[in-house]
């Protein structure tokens, strides 16, 4: 099941994303710019192989929850978002914030 919901940040709003599979969830909240994910997002893959593309994008792991995702420090960020501003560290409502 693929569930979305409106995720206020600021005085703004972002998309909340949450993909039910087998034994995990994937969740993620997405902006027009940029999107922050749990820990099945691979920065590597798209710092590496998908850099052409310049995705602005961050990774936290350990977390079950769009709230917690939100909450949640990032583990690794893309070289893009680094350019934007984003680092690893920074909370993800934060993150999300500089990608709106």
């Amino acid at each position: 099941m693929i569930t979305m919901v409106p995720v206020p940040v600021g005085n703004r709003m972002a998309l909340g994303i949450e993909v039910k599979l087998p034994k995990t969830t994937l969740i993620a909240v997405a902006t027009d710019r940029g999107y922050i994910m749990c820990g099945a997002l691979d920065v590597g893959l798209l710092n590496e192989r998908l850099a052409d593309r310049g995705i602005l994008a961050g990774r936290a792991v350990g977390v079950r929850t769009l709230e917690e995702l939100l909450a949640a420090p990032l583990e690794s960020v893309t070289r893009e978002a680094e350019r934007q501003g984003i680092v690893p560290g920074m909370i993800g409502r934060d993150a999300v914030a500089k990608m709106l």
